[in-house]
């Protein structure tokens, strides 16, 4: 019998190319959020950011289409630690959530647009430059003790730095 801890398991090593894919389609779309002002898509965004962070590609159908279809296209993969990635999604969720809610539940359409800009300008930094924002966070983070080590391991192995 699978434990939850298996079944909402995050995969330690991700490839970068699908990240950065996940990424450009998150850019992508809150781009026509701030062109049409169609905030639901914002609880669309964060419905597939609570899938990523559940258990990466496996519950998302983005994640599973960056992964599975669009990457391997791309050419060899990339592999990148998976729990600053994974880090990075709850990130998004928390924001995407705080915009939906503010848009949909309460009429906040300015606050949800302003989280919504703020969103683009991080998934276009990984999805154009490769820069992960939450990714540094978690590093911050770790280098100050507030993330156990052994929580990242893969994050200090040499094999598995980007260049």
């Amino acid at each position: 019998m699978l434990m939850a801890s298996q079944i909402f398991a995050f995969p330690a090593v991700v490839n970068e190319k699908a990240a950065r894919t996940v990424a450009a389609v998150v850019a992508t779309a809150g781009v026509v959020i701030l062109a049409t002002g169609w905030h639901w898509l914002t609880a669309l965004l964060a419905v597939g950011f609570l899938l990523r962070v559940l258990g990466g590609p496996r519950f998302s159908p983005l994640g599973r289409l960056a992964s599975q279809v669009i990457a391997p296209k791309l050419g060899p993969s990339i592999p990148t630690a998976g729990p600053p990635k994974r880090f990075a999604q709850g990130v998004g969720l928390a924001v995407t959530s705080i915009a939906a809610i503010s848009a949909l539940g309460f009429g906040l359409t300015t606050l949800a647009t302003a989280l919504i800009a703020v969103l683009v300008v991080f998934a276009l930094l990984e999805s154009v430059l490769g820069w992960c924002a939450g990714c540094y966070v978690f590093a911050k983070l770790m280098a100050w003790g507030l993330i156990p080590e052994e929580t990242c391991e893969a994050c200090a192995n040499i094999n598995l730095a980007r260049v």
